[in-house]
């Protein structure tokens, strides 16, 4: 995973100040890299019993829709406010720099479900923390999180109550 480390760099101050970014588009703009990504993170769950894949607006989307492939189930999108047609749930949280919030579509998942929750970056857990809130509340299992990048010294881990992967850690 040393490899793939070389393909993050840091933009500081965004997306405000104080703030050092942790940009992946060059390790998506190699096709080797963005490979080795997405096998590594589908590698521990091909025989967990996922039946879905969850990714968050809009980083999540690239790696979840890819590990939803790897592991031949479906991908369901959690979205910012008023993209999503049909009846939706929602849940707002509190950003290390403001308030998000997330949707889902009502009928998405079930209690029959074992979810694999996919984002791009672990920072202080909020986003994934509050996604995680927002698939147990239509009543699905969520199986694990995981993650390309960690920032480890922002402690995100302790916030979340499920297996934690990731492949790359600051």
């Amino acid at each position: 995973m040393e490899r793939l480390k070389s393909y993050i760099r840091d933009i500081p101050d965004f997306p405000v100040k104080g703030i050092v970014f942790k940009d992946i588009t060059p390790l998506l703009r190699d096709p080797e890299a963005i490979r080795l990504a997405c096998d590594a993170l589908a590698a521990p769950f091909r025989d967990r019993g996922v039946t879905a894949v969850c990714g968050m607006e809009a980083r999540g989307f690239i790696f979840g829709s890819v590990l939803a492939y790897l592991l031949g189930v479906g991908f369901v999108p959690l979205r910012k406010p008023g993209k999503l047609p049909h009846e939706t749930e929602s849940i707002s949280y509190q950003l290390e720099y403001g308030i998000a919030t997330l949707e889902i579509h009502r009928d998405a998942l079930g209690p029959k479900d074992r979810v694999l929750m996919v984002d791009d970056v672990l920072a202080t857990g909020g986003t994934m923390a509050a996604s995680c809130r927002l698939v147990e509340k239509l009543g699905a299992h969520v199986v694990a999180c995981a993650f390309v990048v960690e920032l480890a010294f922002l402690n995100g881990r302790s916030r979340l109550h499920h297996e934690v992967v990731s492949l790359i850690q600051y």
